[in-house]
């Protein structure tokens, strides 16, 4: 089974003559096409708002398209609320949940009128001091069940070996102390499992905190005004895999909230989402381009891009699809590692994958990296990172980040005469 690129040979060889590989490219029809689809699974909610996670795809252009379809942002640092603010974001529309978190941080989530989630109940002094005394009026825990999170095709993660959130226990006692301390309306935040791919996770994760709530507010008399189901919405990476069903997950959750909610005289709880893979994964791609060939032990394909922009791969061993521009209905007959230029040996996008012949020249589209793709770039080896690009819906192309040069890499160095001037 294969996936189809959105950008064609055809389009690619357009491009590089005003951008040259390697590049991450973002599909503007499809993000909106997605955009809309999660704000209709959950409209039965009226208080409805997914926060995106901005850690996954930091790039202001994207995240105002999601703007338009009613999203906020789920900030984790203090340069994502910076990032938040510059775009206008604030307020309400900014969740704030980080762990670890340092006292300036909330400082300044505080100031900007965000949503805080406190990650343990020993931020909560904390975090007061932080706010000038005064904690905000609305507050928000994470929850962390402990043991494991099972669902019906067996277990899904180990929240347990999970450094986020504060245990049961924990949750009665930090809502009474927010209560002592002035808090009026409170929020839960839970986050089980790592992309699944199954439209029971939700619903499943849904059941758990719903009850959570419900008994919360029966004996501490807390007024929980939403519940965030945070992401863990993954998507199919292998193309074999049968993408989530959004509006299934919305319907399966309405249910959920009709059967515990609503008896408990808490049907208007807010349903918040934070998906970061699910809203823009699959409209982002690699673009990079087969620059040498190694017959050795094995057979490699080298490309001009590197873990510095997909470090997916050689972090974690994930699988991203690869296409061979303009071989689309080739035989995959040929056994390649496709690899970057790093000097470690885990540079690697693929491993014994089975691709079409690959000559030099030829252009390469590795699928789903639309988040935690750009993100999570580094500049080993002195690597520059690479240009960020929109296809627009009307077939155009926008740069929306440009690509580094080696004065941004000694950029940090301005200290020293001789590298203030390099270009």
């Amino acid at each position: 089974m294969m996936k189809k690129p959105f950008v064609t040979k055809e389009k690619v060889e357009e491009i590089v003559k005003t951008y040259p590989t390697p590049f991450h490219i973002y599909d503007e029809k499809g993000i909106r096409e997605n955009a809309k689809a999660v704000k209709e699974a959950f409209a039965w909610n009226p208080g409805f708002k997914e926060y995106f996670a901005v850690k996954a795809t930091p790039n202001p252009f994207l995240i105002k398209i999601l703007h338009e379809y009613g999203c906020g942002t789920d900030c984790s640092s203090m340069t994502e609320l910076m990032l938040s603010k510059a775009m206008g974001i604030t307020g309400e529309d900014v969740m704030f949940s980080s762990n670890d978190t340092p006292f300036e941080e909330y400082t300044y989530a505080k100031e900007l009128g965000a949503i805080i989630n406190l990650d343990d109940i020993t931020h909560i002094d904390f975090c007061e001091e932080a706010c000038g005394g005064k904690l905000p009026e609305t507050m928000s825990c994470r929850f962390n069940p402990g043991g494991v999170f099972q669902m019906s095709n067996g277990i899904m993660d180990n929240p347990g070996d999970a450094k986020y959130g504060l245990t049961t226990e924990q949750m009665f006692e930090a809502y009474e102390i927010l209560m002592k301390k002035g808090v009026k309306y409170f929020g839960m935040h839970a986050f089980l499992a790592s992309n699944t791919v199954t439209n029971e996770y939700y619903p499943q994760l849904a059941g758990q905190m719903f009850k959570l709530a419900v008994e919360l507010h029966e004996k501490t008399g807390a007024d929980i005004r939403f519940i965030n189901l945070s992401g863990g919405v993954g998507i199919p990476y292998k193309p074999d895999q049968t993408p989530n069903d959004i509006r299934m997950i919305g319907e399966g959750v309405r249910k959920v909230y009709e059967e515990i909610l609503v008896p408990a005289g808490m049907g208007d709880v807010a349903i918040y989402t934070e998906m970061g893979r699910f809203m823009m994964g699959p409209y982002g791609q690699l673009v990079t381009k087969a620059i040498h060939e190694k017959h050795t032990h094995k057979e490699y394909i080298g490309v001009d891009a590197c873990a510095v922009n997909l470090m997916r791969p050689a972090m974690y061993g994930s699988y991203h699809h690869i296409t061979v521009l303009g071989k689309e209905e080739a035989v995959c007959d040929h056994k390649y590692d496709v690899t970057g230029s790093l000097c470690e040996n885990n540079d690697k996008f693929a491993i014994d994958r089975m691709l079409p012949e690959i000559e030099m020249g030829d252009y390469l589209v590795i699928h789903d990296t639309g988040a935690h793709g750009y993100a999570m770039g580094y500049n080993y080896n002195g690597k520059l990172k690479s240009a960020e690009l929109l296809l627009k819906e009307d077939g155009s192309v926008q740069l929306i980040r440009r690509a580094e040069t080696p004065k941004d890499y000694f950029a940090t160095l301005d200290c020293f005469e001789e590298y203030k001037n390099i270009q």
